[in-house]
């Protein structure tokens, strides 16, 4: 079980890393969406990762940029997430490049249990 403990401006847990400040106001805690959005962007991340591992795909750096849409007209939720993986120093093809996104699109979890809610969508440029 997780265990949040509110505060003045927002709540708080501690976790075997650290204390994870949470708040809808930037100046006392990580915003919730920001949250959201790194969880689905390092999941989505680490499993790549490990799916170009496992096809012994070698690499030299990935970075993620994350284009966040919020409906402004509702709740401000976030509706979708363009997710661009910039791969450098990899001489794979683009072929495998996609299938590799796809696998891992299909094997993260944090996509998979937004799916429906958020429209999560990849892309990649190779350095």
């Amino acid at each position: 079980m997780m265990e949040f403990k509110m505060k003045e401006n927002g709540f708080q847990i501690d976790l075997e890393y650290g204390t994870l400040d949470v708040s809808g106001n930037e100046q006392y805690g990580y915003r919730p969406y920001q949250l959201l959005v790194s969880s689905i962007a390092v999941c989505s991340g680490g499993v790549f990762r490990k799916v170009l591992e496992k096809k012994r795909i070698t690499y030299e750096n990935i970075t993620i940029e994350a284009d966040v849409k919020r409906n402004e007209e509702g709740v401000n939720e976030v509706t979708d997430i363009a997710l661009h993986f910039i791969i450098e120093g990899c001489p794979a093809t683009e072929k495998q490049i996609e299938k590799s996104l796809e696998i891992a699109r299909k094997n993260c979890p944090i996509v998979q249990s937004v799916q429906g809610s958020i429209n999560v969508t990849e892309s990649f440029e190779q350095k």
